[in-house]
């Protein structure tokens, strides 16, 4: 019974080790992930090349005229799960002629389109609206992919802001627009191995100077390896051997039963 308490005592301080570890972990991510004090943009891009840096929870807001294709560049890193936000107020209802359907894309760093998993990418404004928003929920981001695969990436992202089915008449209206990128830390069940040798970002590889919209995380990148499954596999690891030895424990018995004659 003694051995037994022993054991669940040790098993008990293990899993809140690990629990204690993982929450740090997490902590020290987030905080890798703070705000900057930097003032939010005010503009936008029209182009891949010419996309204004933005990072995850920084709002930016920009003034264009209906038909603009707006661009937004920013960083996301091995996994994480990025969500695109953009509110568009709409010019007054009485220049307006009929709905028009708002969208939003995200492309990664080689320019591939990425398939949102949740949100409303494209949302019909009705002529009399106020405003419209639309969202983007990306796939976690993986640490390295096949060449075949289209899975995200690490590395700078673009959000694409623009209208379609548009009438002809409303072309040149002012509007007003906020974006907004979120993103949280997917956790150790969506680690693989492996790392990318370099993140994806315009101009990687070469000697030709990379455009301003280039972004990073205010930590860096992360080398990919270090994922918090680490802790629970090395936990496991030390649970087993506990159990093992409980077992044992429990099935050796006391020794040489007293009934048994010494002489056999």
């Amino acid at each position: 019974m003694r051995t037994t308490r022993v054991l669940s005592r040790l098993a008990a301080a293990t899993c809140a080790a690990l629990l204690a570890l993982s929450g740090a972990a997490g902590a020290a991510f987030a905080d890798g992930g703070d705000k900057d004090d930097a003032e939010a943009p005010t503009d936008a891009g029209t182009s891949f090349r010419t996309a204004t840096a933005i990072r995850p929870d920084q709002e930016a807001t920009a003034q264009a005229s209906t038909g603009d294709y707006l661009y937004w560049a920013f960083p996301v890193d091995t996994g994480q799960r990025a969500t695109v936000h953009a509110t568009v107020k709409l010019p007054d209802a009485a220049a307006r002629h009929a709905d028009a359907t708002w969208q939003v894309d995200v492309y990664d760093g080689l320019r591939r389109r990425q398939a949102c998993r949740l949100g409303t990418p494209t949302r019909t404004a009705a002529q009399d609206a106020e405003s419209v928003s639309l969202s983007c929920s990306l796939r976690t981001v993986r640490a390295w992919s096949e060449q075949w695969a289209n899975d995200p990436l690490p590395g700078t992202y673009f959000l694409r802001l623009t209208v379609r089915d548009l009438k002809a008449d409303d072309l040149g209206l002012p509007v007003s627009v906020r974006t907004k990128v979120t993103t949280t830390d997917a956790g150790g069940a969506q680690a693989v191995d492996g790392t990318l040798g370099e993140p994806l970002v315009p101009g990687a590889g070469s000697d030709k100077a990379r455009p301003a919209a280039v972004t990073e995380p205010e930590d860096g990148w992360a080398g990919g390896w270090w994922s918090s499954r680490w802790l629970w596999t090395a936990g496991g690891g030390v649970l087993a051997a506990l159990a093992g030895v409980g077992g044992y424990a429990l099935t050796r018995g006391s020794g040489r039963p007293a009934r048994v004659p010494q002489g056999l």
